[in-house]
């Protein structure tokens, strides 16, 4: 019985890792499909900004950013590759196990089928009763010759199944190699355009190398003005912690929301969604992270980012993350809007809006759309700038929104 058990056992684990490997595979093979996809809308964007030529260095920090996504790419690729490869080592195992079984119980059934052949005649089976010494004894010898007639049965029965298991086996495991072997050439593949593209990127920067300080005055000038509207939003959040708090009868000083029952529960509902709120666009590009980094073209140049930067087509729609209300909205200099939510003692802030489609005190819905985000025709981009607050707290909204 111990036998079986531990065989069993081995089965069950078995399947189990079996199944832990597809759940991998398949997540993987998701997140290719992703990136497949941002790859070739990056180079939508690209080849529109190549047609455009008037600005090299927005080719060059277009092309910095499909770079990145190719060499994701090929990183996932190389995840799959060594997933399969634990995959097939598995099922090889299983192929091993289920030959040397087989080998065994072909061995014991023959000998059975030999010896069952020496005793097959009537008479014989007659001669073993008779020859008995007592009624108790010509009853077991009956019992045992219907067991052995059973067993036999059962050994046969196990030997079918297992040669039907190793023949699945066999199959998965000569589609896995297949797989592999396309892996291998998707993989290699991946790094030719990369090379192709690494060398467009050099060519480029080469080409710009005599207006490097023209270009790093453009670099700290656009960070003055993300500068100047990152000061506006922290402005935006103190005042609207204020109004709440006064309109709630709390005057006290203080740079956190006091929060009714509904608020809290609001709150709590938000943070339970962490690492699976939308995009605040539909479709786009993550073309700037949360956090201090070097510039895609003067990596020489630290730049800080209170949030992040999502780049998309014309008529891309700015919409909600998550359920609130609209706590404020204000207008830029430069003719674009910011959009204040509120979530509690949360804040979602959405800039570079062209249009918008919501005012201050509406409530908005998972997903409404807020506004249109405005059309740059010289960098031929939408460039949504989000941020995500706790009170006055910065969060980083990579760690926040799906699949970022």
């Amino acid at each position: 019985m111990s036998k079986y058990i531990i065989c069993f056992l081995l089965i069950l684990s078995t399947s189990l890792s079996w199944g832990q490997e597809e759940e991998r595979q398949r997540k993987l093979e998701e997140q290719k499909e992703r990136l497949q996809q941002e790859i070739r809308a990056q180079e939508k964007l690209l080849q529109s900004q190549k047609k455009k030529e008037k600005s090299v260095v927005n080719v060059v920090v277009q092309q910095t950013a499909k770079i990145n996504l190719q060499q994701k790419l090929i990183n996932t690729t190389a995840k799959q590759a060594k997933v399969l490869g634990n995959s097939m080592y598995i099922n090889q195992v299983n192929v091993n196990r289920l030959n040397k079984d087989l080998k065994i119980l072909k061995e014991d059934y023959s000998k059975m089928i030999v010896k069952s052949y020496k005793s097959r005649s009537e008479q014989s089976k007659a001669m073993f009763l008779l020859s008995s010494e007592n009624f108790l004894q010509a009853y077991k010898r009956a019992q045992y010759m219907k067991q052995y007639s059973s067993f036999r049965k059962l050994q046969g029965e196990e030997i079918k199944a297992k040669t039907t298991e190793l023949e699945q086996y066999n199959n998965k495991l000569s589609g896995q190699k297949q797989e592999k072997v396309k892996l291998i050439a998707e993989s290699e593949k991946e790094k030719q355009v990369l090379e192709k593209d690494k060398q467009e990127q050099q060519r480029l920067l080469f080409s710009i190398k005599k207006d490097k300080a023209k270009i790093i005055a453009d670099i700290r000038k656009k960070q003055k003005e993300s500068r100047a509207i990152e000061k506006q939003i922290d402005r935006l959040i103190r005042e609207s912690i204020a109004a709440a708090n006064k309109k709630a009868g709390n005057t006290t000083n203080t740079t956190t929301f006091v929060l009714t029952p509904e608020a809290k529960e609001l709150a709590n509902d938000f943070k339970t969604n962490r690492g699976r709120l939308p995009w605040p666009v539909e479709k786009g590009l993550l073309t700037k992270k949360f956090g201090r980094q070097p510039h895609p073209l003067e990596p020489s140049i630290m730049i800080e980012s209170s949030g992040i930067e999502i780049s998309s087509e014309r008529g891309a729609k700015a919409r909600s993350v998550f359920a609130g209300e609209v706590s404020d909205v204000q207008q830029a200099a430069n003719g674009t809007a910011t959009i204040v939510l509120r979530h509690g003692d949360y804040i979602t802030t959405y800039s570079n809006v062209g249009k918008v489609f919501v005012k201050k005190g509406d409530k908005v819905s998972t997903k409404q759309v807020l506004g249109e985000v405005f059309f740059n025709t010289f960098t031929n981009k939408a460039i949504l700038k989000f941020l995500i607050f706790q009170n006055t707290t910065k969060l980083n909204p990579q760690s926040w929104i799906m699949n970022m």
